[in-house]
């Protein structure tokens, strides 16, 4: 509770008596010194620098009009267009009727009139009075939440419903609004910079509701919920909010998505109805093209789709419907390819969906905090593997694998991967970490400081979808990692556009500066294999040489290098 509200509470309240007349000041010390702890002032402007050096336990002005210096009607205004001041209430001491209506117009509390003839009524106003605003002050402390002034996201829900049994006839939306890669804003400029960018934005949005009979609060970090009579014009929600929040986030690499369920089914309470205007915003997640999204059947049954995955995953662990593929990784630094390495990738293989690929299924397991139940089988799979080829064929062909930034967070992580190798007889560095780019970003002390802790366990590291960051060039020079793959889309164009390849081969140039083996996945052509090996890349993914095949598959191509191995050695 804050020092405000605290100071209300308490049973012995602090009064401020303003009056140039002596003797009031002294009756009212008289009247009111047995029930409140009294200060007195001459005139408006004595009165102003206590009111500032007392405002969080002041409770209570009483305050006579015409003085000099300052009158008290020019202290009331100060009073009341100050937000650090006008919480504090304050009574009117007057003969004068007109004065009476005057002050209470400008947002005095009450007045008491002269002569003080009833000391009772006097009081029993002021105690009144400070308990009304005791009262108003909770709830708006409870109500709202503290950095925007919009309304907390429980009163919100509270609040809709209340809305709806008011008018249970009239067409409602539910609206979401987030900040895409808000964490970007708070890495490039700071968490001041973005908390302002929340403030701001607050304040559109309340602007807006205001206007059009609607409700608002902020329901987490960056996320705004709107409840509002319905529109058929939703952009223009969009961009009367939205265009100013752009503006504000400058070059940031962040932007604004609107999810919308419209005309809501009353029969959903309203934390399913946000639910849907937040798989809205959230269907768009990533599309940088498209600002607006709108619930719809297809999105419900997605949704139903998505639920039943998630709710089947255990079940599919144990019966072993995760099957890991492999994508095989080729040195192209000699004369010839030579199979080096193989990247793991799982499919399930759903009895009643078919094989699903990993674009339908991992996500839902980031999201829901499943991610390493997967890759920790994962994990134990392709040790298990690596042990088997080395036994059978003689041959150690290290094998990555998928670490996320959830993984690095788990606290038993590095006990956990270490325990793998430990049972399969292997190397930390038979069993490379691909570690995504965008998670060395967030998190960042402790995902590098678990980084160096598996480095030096003589864990590989690669750094995964290396190009698709905000910072990557800058990030290599102190990142610590042993190897980085360039991500398809930065390799995808290198035979069509000279640009494309000239930043290919800066790239080279600083890995080679840093001692780091660059891999090139999403390689398909000829023309792009030739690019790159004549720049200088160590190593080539991609369907060029292969598409991810089953283990059966991908052992074959296994047999086939330890024999080349062995005739070498003949």
């Amino acid at each position: 509770m804050s020092k405000f509200l605290e100071a209300r509470l308490h049973k012995r309240h602090k009064v401020l008596v303003v009056d140039d007349e002596a003797v009031n000041r002294m009756m009212l010390e008289k009247i009111l010194g047995t029930k409140f702890e009294v200060i007195l002032a001459e005139n408006g402007r004595q009165a102003l620098n206590i009111i500032l050096e007392n405002k969080e336990t002041l409770s209570i002005v009483l305050l006579d009009l015409l003085m000099p210096e300052m009158d008290g009607y020019e202290l009331l205004e100060i009073i009341q267009n100050d937000d650090n001041l006008c919480h504090i209430p304050v009574i009117v001491l007057t003969s004068e009727k007109s004065a009476e209506v005057r002050s209470l117009n400008m947002g005095a509390a009450d007045f008491i009139p002269k002569p003080y003839d009833v000391p009772e009524v006097i009081i029993a106003r002021i105690a009144r009075t400070i308990q009304l605003y005791v009262n108003t002050n909770i709830i708006s402390h409870t109500q709202n939440d503290s950095m925007t002034d919009l309304f907390n996201r429980e009163y919100f829900m509270e609040y809709a419903e209340v809305y709806d049994r008011y008018y249970p006839d009239e067409d409602m939306d539910a609206i979401v609004l987030d900040i895409n890669r808000f964490h970007v804003i708070n890495e490039l400029h700071g968490r001041a910079f973005g908390d302002d960018i929340l403030m701001k934005m607050g304040s559109m949005i309340k602007a807006y509701v205001s206007q059009n009979r609607g409700i608002a609060c902020r329901s987490n970090a960056d996320c705004f919920f709107i409840y509002m009579p319905h529109t058929d014009d939703h952009e223009a929600i969009y961009h009367e909010i939205g265009d100013g929040v752009m503006e504000l986030m400058e070059d940031a690499k962040a932007r604004l998505r609107m999810g919308v369920y419209e005309k809501v089914d009353r029969s959903f309470d309203v934390h399913k109805r946000f639910d849907n205007a937040l798989l809205a915003c959230n269907s768009i997640r990533g599309k940088f093209s498209v600002m607006l999204a709108c619930y719809d059947l297809n999105m419900q049954k997605k949704e139903a789709y998505d639920e039943r995955l998630i709710s089947e995953m255990q079940k599919g662990l144990s019966e072993g419907q995760f099957k890991v593929y492999y994508q095989p990784k080729y040195d192209i630094t000699g004369d010839k390819p030579v199979l080096s390495s193989a990247e793991a990738l799982v499919r399930w293989a759903h009895p009643d969906f078919g094989v699903l690929k990993p674009d339908q299924f991992i996500s839902l397991f980031e999201e829901g905090g499943l991610i390493h139940r997967l890759d920790r089988y994962v994990w134990d799979r392709v040790a298990a593997q690596i042990k088997y080829w080395k036994k059978t064929y003689r041959v150690t062909l290290p094998v990555s694998v998928n670490v996320s930034r959830i993984d690095m967070l788990e606290p038993d992580f590095i006990v956990a991967i270490s325990d793998i190798v430990r049972e399969h007889g292997l190397s930390p560095a038979d069993l490379r970490l691909e570690i995504t780019e965008s998670a060395y970003t967030e998190d960042s002390d402790e995902i590098i400081e678990k980084v160096n802790r598996l480095r030096s366990l003589g864990f590989v590291v690669e750094m995964d979808d290396f190009g698709t960051g905000y910072s990557s060039l800058n990030m290599l020079s102190y990142m610590p990692i042993d190897a980085l793959k360039l991500d398809r889309a930065f390799v995808s164009n290198i035979h069509k556009s000279e640009k494309d390849m000239r930043m290919v081969t800066l790239i080279m140039d600083i890995a080679e500066y840093l001692n780091l083996t660059v891999v090139a996945e999403g390689v398909e052509i000829k023309e792009q294999y030739d690019l790159l090996k004549k720049a200088g890349c160590h190593v080539i993914q991609g369907f060029y040489f292969s598409k991810p095949i089953p283990v059966e598959e991908f052992t074959l191509l296994v047999r086939d290098r330890a024999e080349d191995k062995k005739n070498q050695e003949l």
